[in-house]
Formats: structure tokens, C-alpha cells, sequence
């Protein structure tokens, strides 16, 4: 990997992470365009890592009332992280990444699921402003956002969007979906961080990166690690603005089109 490889991925993660169009969809996207020869598994967990301080630096005093009594909001936060975990596990196991993002199909799978993404989000915006969103940060809010969280752990469905949207069509009002989506990512990231340092760290893979390509892949993960946090920062003051308009549209439209390219690079690219 190119330090100016890791330097636009690392933008398009801080970018995409908050934005509702995919970080994982977009990140595979351009990996599959690079055809990098570096396992960027650890890389873009430390992407990820970039993205957890801009949430971390927004919301901190929101993190910070997590552990004050009642703990009402941690306990949401702790059964809304479990479906995630769970079908993280099943992923890791059977290594269904591996499938899902292979050159063979991964613009049939990221038009797919860019294309879900958009239509979740045509569909939410229509809805919310159809009606008045004013249940409180509740389980029967939570779980919908638990679950919508899970189901994006898949390429190209989008875990601020998926999770944002679920919560708003669940009836909950716009300000409390928006703080507890952001939230939601803690746990996920950094749970899929350390998962997959200890696993990295013990097949050897970890070391075998950095014992191949030295210098040059550890600048690569410390620029790709502040572009993302400095991108996330950006991203997230947007999207709070966004979230209140519920203003979805350019961002479904965004997703169509990418949808449409994934799809034409598939066959004229990816399969070159």
C-alpha cells in the first residue's frame, strides 16, 4: 500500500463512517480499485480507530453520562451492541468477508447493498416527514437500532444510516436516534478492534505485514488513522445537521450512483 493509498482511505473512512453511505461499502470500493496487496484487515480497523475519536472528542460528555446512575442509556447501549456482536462473530467464523469481497463479486455485492442502503433511506426521509417522531430513547427504539446495526455489518449497508434510520421509522425523536447511533459505533469498533489485533497478532499476519513492507505501511496507518479521525469530526458535525432535516435524498441518490458504477467496474475492472 501507497502512503497516498492510505491517505484517501483514510478520508473516505472518516468521511463515510458518520455519513449514511457506507464506510465499509465505500473502503472495500476503493481497495477493490487499488488492488492492494497489503492484508487490509488491520488497516481498516485502524481507520476505524480514527472515527472512534471523533466520536469520542464530539460526544464526551454524553459518554461520560453513560455511567451516571440511573445508567438507563448504557444498558440500551449494551443490549443494542449484542446483535451486532453476535453476527460479527458469525461473519468472522465463517469468513464471510472473504467471500463477500472477492474481485469475482465484490461489485455485484457493494450494488446490492448500496442500492438497500438508498432505498432505506428514500424510504425514511418520506416517512419522517409525514410524521412526528416523539417516543423517547426507549427498547422498543433501542433494539430496532440494535438490529439495523447488525445487518450492516455488511458491505455497502450503511451503520450510521441503517441504525439511524430504524430508530426514526421506530418513532423515536431525531435528537435522541442521532446522540445513540454515534454511540452505538463504540463498542462495535473498538470490540472489532481488539478482536482482530488478537487474532492478527496470533496467526502472525500483523507481523508479516509490517516485517514485508516495514516504514512504509507503518506511515501509512498512522496518516490513514488522523485523516480519518480529522474527516470523522467533520462528517458528524454534518450529519447532526442533516438528522434534524431528515434530509435523505442526496445521499440515496449518491448511492444509486454508486451502486450503478460498483456494478459497471465489476465487469470491466475488478475482473480485468
Amino acid at each position: 500500500m501507497e502512503i497516498w493509498q492510505a491517505a484517501i482511505l483514510g478520508l473516505v473512512q472518516g468521511l463515510t463512517e458518520f455519513l449514511p453511505v457506507s464506510s465499509s461499502g465505500h473502503v472495500a470500493f476503493f481497495n477493490a480499485i487499488f488492488d492492494s496487496k497489503v492484508d487490509v484487515t488491520f488497516f481498516t480497523l485502524i481507520l476505524h480507530l480514527g472515527t472512534l475519536v471523533a466520536v469520542c472528542v464530539v460526544f464526551w460528555r454524553d459518554i461520560i453520562a453513560l455511567f451516571k446512575k440511573p445508567f438507563k442509556t448504557l444498558g440500551l447501549l449494551v443490549l443494542a451492541s449484542i446483535p451486532a456482536a453476535v453476527v460479527g462473530v458469525i461473519i468472522e467464523f465463517c469468513k464471510l468477508d472473504d467471500i463477500l469481497l472477492a474481485r469475482s463479486c465484490v461489485g455485484i455485492v457493494l450494488s446490492v447493498f448500496f442500492l438497500v442502503t438508498a432505498t432505506l433511506l428514500f424510504v425514511t426521509e418520506i416517512v419522517a416527514k409525514r410524521r412526528e417522531s416523539v417516543l423517547p430513547l426507549c427498547i422498543k427504539t433501542a433494539l430496532p437500532m440494535g438490529f439495523a446495526q447488525a445487518v450492516a455489518v455488511l458491505p455497502g449497508i450503511s451503520r450510521s444510516g441503517s441504525t439511524i434510520c430504524a430508530g426514526t421509522l421506530a418513532g423515536c425523536n431525531r435528537e435522541d436516534v442521532a446522540k445513540f447511533s454515534f454511540l452505538m459505533s463504540i463498542p462495535v469498533i473498538l470490540g472489532g478492534f481488539l478482536v482482530e489485533l488478537v487474532l492478527g497478532l496470533y496467526k502472525g499476519e500483523i507481523q508479516q505485514n509490517f516485517a514485508d513492507y516495514g516504514a512504509t505501511l507503518g506511515w501509512s496507518v498512522a496518516l490513514g488513522f488522523i485523516i480519518s479521525a480529522l474527516a470523522g469530526l467533520f462528517a458528524i458535525k454534518v450529519m447532526l445537521k442533516v438528522i434534524k432535516k431528515a434530509n435523505y435524498k442526496w445521499f440515496s441518490l449518491y448511492l444509486v450512483l454508486m451502486s450503478i458504477t460498483s456494478l459497471i467496474l465489476q465487469f470491466t475492472v475488478f475482473n480485468a
